[in-house]
């Protein structure tokens, strides 16, 4: 379970944060969470693919990295494998926290880190987080930066998944997987578009996705579906002799 508190100068001064990647260091992860600002790069590397939240039509995309749970396979000894790691990823192990802001008593965004993540450091390694003075360094900066697109992706990003569910144009997918030794099996639990209900839009859905700038993001989804064979490939490849 996360150990999320507001950072500080004054409590995390001495705190540094392993700035890489490894199963060790808590990223041998099956998927992320990813956004549609996102998925004109993220397309090119992972399968873009849908989970089911609570609700029947509440979905978040997420970004596809492995074949099974616990199973990241860009991960290597050199770190992860790939031109572009997405955003969810990058911002461990920090998170937006929601304040009590008493002088307008609204709640106010903050920036939290996660005290018993593997990337928490104490001792002389990894990337500082404050100067000698209590001023933030510049990657500390840059995790800031990355958690305020997230919070800016995140809104529009729900309302995008809401209206594909409401056009039923998300469809449970079950992928065969085949490996070079012989072995098989299937990815299930995960939704993608359906791209006969997607040609039957009208003409004014399809202009509403447009102007929105979903329908980009749809046809990136589509398009990333050629991506699971790279992930097969990958495994194959780690499973050879």
């Amino acid at each position: 379970m996360a150990n999320n508190v507001l950072l500080n100068s004054s409590d995390h001064k001495s705190l540094r944060v392993h700035n890489r990647y490894s199963a060790e260091l808590g990223d041998n992860v099956m998927y992320s969470p990813t956004f549609a600002r996102e998925f004109k790069t993220i397309q090119s590397h992972y399968p873009i693919v849908f989970q089911q939240q609570a609700g029947d039509n509440d979905f978040i995309a997420v970004a596809l990295f492995g074949l099974q749970s616990n199973e990241n396979l860009f991960l290597t000894d050199s770190g992860w494998d790939a031109p572009y790691i997405p955003i969810m990823m990058q911002r461990l192990p920090f998170s937006i926290g929601l304040y009590h802001d008493s002088a307008s008593n609204d709640k106010k965004r903050m920036l939290n880190i996660d005290l018993d993540h593997p990337k928490v450091s104490n001792d002389e390694s990894g990337e500082r987080l404050f100067r000698d003075d209590g001023s933030t360094t510049d990657y500390l900066e840059r995790a800031s930066g990355l958690l305020e697109t997230i919070h800016q992706s995140y809104g529009d990003d729900r309302a995008f998944a809401k209206k594909l569910a409401e056009l039923d144009l998300l469809e449970s997918v079950n992928m065969n997987i085949r490996l070079a030794n012989g072995s098989e099996g299937q990815l299930v639990g995960f939704y993608t578009v359906n791209e006969q209900k997607l040609a039957q839009l009208t003409a004014e859905q399809l202009s509403e996705l447009h102007k929105k700038g979903w329908l980009e993001a749809i046809f990136m989804v589509i398009a990333s579906l050629s991506k699971v064979q790279n992930l097969v490939d990958r495994k194959s490849r780690a499973m050879a002799p």
